[in-house]
């Protein structure tokens, strides 16, 4: 795509369907955003400003203009968005507590205000450089590096002829590769965003159909048909209140309201851990939960312009499908529910589902895919296309699947790690069906998935290998196995044996790759770190390396012969967290593999068995085993799930718990009661340290005694039950 062919194919119908009036309007809304900042923070300021002028802090929420920062991120959507994230991006900030913080490294140490001093300077300096022409000063201002986008707005909005109002990193890159110039990964990683954008610039200027454009409309124009943010985003279910009970705000103010507003603006949080220790101080009582509650509500925080969420009443309705139209913000001015994301809805979505949905009971759900399918075809007759972009939307990838790819076409190699029972291997093979692009089959029937991956993993007469090769790597399997060695055979006199030569797994998968180099072929290996790595690999690490690809070979020792990777040969190797070998992993083997942590998903556990939530009981029981054993000691969630289904009934809940879940926490605990009994509290006898035995219908009721905390975290409810204050009181 560097030489930008595919943008200008079809461009002309794409600028005769492009609405440049409704651009143009855009723009004079943008323009009379800078206006005002030029107003508040003209260019004779910043020599003196003060840092509480300047900085994103508790005073500054909610009071536009208060702060320069307050008005980049909230008040200026307009001229281009740098919502998400934490406020790092900001250099100088307040935290939640009123301790001040800096991003800079060289800066930590200092006091607040000798760090915004030099912090100061460097923006003075970059508006005069700017002004001067010499851009090339600004890359010499190594504080600004730590908040590339900040920067780039503020020069736009300063100079605002000479940047494109495109402030994201990696949308600049993309667009820039689309429009012929340097690919994505041409960039060093030392090219900041503000030089990115001007190069971007520079194209757009070459570009003559583009004159006469505003640069906002150019902006505009290039994210309506070439939007760098994955087509297919995460789908999440937010409950606008207990009951619903603030839809018809919602609605009308085109929104969606979610509380927790003790905690603050979600901005000020650097990370999931951050702000679970804020949401422990005021509900201690979910610790541990809070953890699953504070990557939820991130999530949130995080949501851009175009994803879709589903607002819900209860388990069982759904009042309308929404887009986001514009990021977070933090309203404290708003009694309750403060975290503010704005959406525009479409109620022609609302309908009821035949069974209730118990993931559906807490605030914030993800919605599978099989399900958002089924809410798009149950809709009515629309009353307007506001949203057909979310009508049409195919969650065609998942944002694991999508993960586990990027890193494949970066690296070559995956390792994906977790827990025992989070779904490694089934996310390998989900993989391997969109590397076929059997995408239709990710969600499918477990009967349907497994008749694809069987004709995958078949090898055609006429081939060496199949597409899909599996293997699982013990302490037994070695080079011979793998690449190549003498293998003992019958003699065809029948006297004995006979050694031949004989390619191993991955050297017959090689050459079916050269012979077809147009298919991706992917060895998926469970248990990688129970084979002995270097043993199994031998010189062939080496050319695992795409940049050492094909270009590259190596002599094989045992045959003599020579030996190259082809590019479209990819590996996934699973390892479960919980074994004492994942530390044989040599430096040399982690360097060529990227490593994906496969967590457990609270989320499929969409199921209650006598009152007890799956999810909920999940989440208790790993909150124990994380503070006895650490993360890597976790349960996943395939322990409570029957093929892709979750446990319907007691006895199938007694059966797992008892006879899967209790003998591997045993493990963990090594023989010793006082552990077990840390994690299983009253499910263990004190008298003789083993478990209790239970009728099966008794089971869901010690369990959710046990292990169901009440709280934001796990105890929120949408319907009848208790109600979550936190959540959506």
């Amino acid at each position: 795509m560097a030489d930008g062919g595919d943008f200008w194919d079809g461009f002309d119908q794409r600028v005769v369907s492009f609405d440049r009036e409704a651009a143009g309007f855009a723009a004079d809304q943008a323009e009379e955003e800078r206006q005002q900042v030029l107003t508040e923070f003209p260019l004779t300021l910043w020599p003196d400003l003060p840092l509480e002028r300047y900085a994103l802090g508790p005073s500054a929420y909610g009071t536009p203009g208060r702060s320069f920062c307050r008005l980049m991120e909230y008040g200026t959507n307009g001229i281009g968005s740098i919502r998400g994230g934490s406020a790092k991006k900001h250099i100088v900030y307040q935290h939640r507590t009123g301790e001040w913080r800096i991003a800079p490294s060289g800066l930590r140490g200092l006091g607040a205000r000798e760090a915004w001093a030099t912090v100061r300077t460097e923006f003075v300096t970059a508006f005069q450089a700017a002004a001067a022409g010499a851009y090339e000063r600004i890359d010499e201002l190594t504080s600004l590096t730590y908040g590339q986008a900040l920067t780039t707005k503020a020069l736009a909005v300063y100079f605002p002829g000479e940047f494109l109002p495109i402030f994201s990193s990696a949308h600049v890159r993309h667009f820039t590769a689309l429009l012929g110039g340097r690919p994505r990964d041409a960039y060093s990683a030392g090219v900041p965003t503000w030089r990115a954008n001007r190069e971007l610039l520079g194209l757009v200027h070459k570009a003559q159909v583009f004159e006469g454009w505003r640069l906002h409309e150019v902006m505009q124009f290039l994210y309506a048909f070439h939007d760098p943010r994955p087509r297919n985003r995460q789908v999440w279910k937010i409950a606008p209140g207990a009951g619903a009970h603030l839809w018809d705000d919602c609605l009308a103010n085109r929104r969606i309201r979610v509380g927790w507003d003790e905690v603050g603006s979600l901005g000020q949080y650097d990370s999931d851990q951050d702000l679970k220790d804020a949401l422990d101080q005021y509900w201690p009582q979910s610790a541990g939960g809070n953890l699953r509650l504070a990557r939820q509500l991130l999530a949130f925080r995080d949501l851009e312009p175009g994803d879709p969420v589903v607002a819900n009443r209860g388990k069982s309705e759904v009042l309308a499908v929404g887009t986001v139209a514009e990021g977070y913000t933090y309203n404290p001015d708003l009694t309750t529910h403060q975290h503010v994301v704005g959406v525009d809805w479409d109620t022609s979505y609302s309908q009821q589902f035949d069974s209730p949905r118990h993931a559906w009971q807490q605030t914030f759900a993800r919605v599978p895919d099989a399900l958002w399918r089924e809410i798009r075809q149950l809709r009515r007759a629309p009353s307007s296309d506001v949203n057909a972009t979310v009508a049409g939307s195919e969650a065609e990838l998942p944002d694991a699947v999508r993960t586990v790819m990027d890193l494949l076409d970066h690296k070559g190699q995956v390792v994906l790690q977790g827990p025992p029972g989070t779904g490694k291997t089934r996310l390998a093979l989900s993989v391997a069906l969109a590397l076929a692009g059997r995408t239709d089959k990710i969600d499918a029937s477990p009967q349907e998935r497994a008749a694809v991956l069987s004709a995958l993993s078949s090898v055609p007469e006429d081939a060496d290998a199949a597409r899909l090769t599996m293997v699982t790597f013990h302490p037994s399997y070695g080079y011979e196995d793998f690449v190549e060695g003498f293998k003992p055979n019958p003699s065809t006199d029948g006297s004995g044996l006979s050694l031949t030569m004989t390619d191993g797994l991955f050297r017959r998968v090689c050459t079916a790759a050269a012979k077809a180099p147009d298919d991706t072929f992917l060895i998926v290996v469970d248990e990688i770190n129970r084979g002995d790595l270097p043993r199994v690999l031998g010189e062939l690490i080496t050319l695992l390396e795409l940049d050492k690809r094909s270009s590259v070979s190596v002599t094989l020792p045992t045959s003599g012969r020579q030996q190259t990777v082809p590019p479209n040969v990819r590996i996934i190797g699973t390892m479960n967290s919980a074994d004492r070998s994942v530390g044989h992993i040599d430096a040399a083997i982690r360097r060529r593999f990227a490593f994906v942590d496969v967590p457990p998903d609270l989320d499929v556990l969409d199921g209650e068995i006598e009152g007890l939530g799956l999810a909920d009981f999940l989440e208790g029981l790993n909150a124990k085993l994380d503070i006895a054993f650490g993360p890597d000691h976790l349960l996943g969630q395939a322990y409570l799930l029957a093929g892709d289904q979750p446990l319907a009934t007691a006895e199938q809940l007694s059966n797992a718990f008892h006879h899967e879940m209790v003998p591997l926490v045993s493990d963990y605990c090594l023989g010793q009661p006082d552990v077990l009994r840390s994690v299983l509290g009253t499910l263990v006898d004190d008298r003789t340290g083993r478990i209790v035995q239970t009728n099966p219908q008794d089971l869901p009721g010690l369990l959710a005694a046990e292990f169901v905390a009440a709280g934001p975290a796990s105890g929120g409810s949408d319907g009848d039950q208790a109600v979550d204050v936190g959540a959506e009181a």
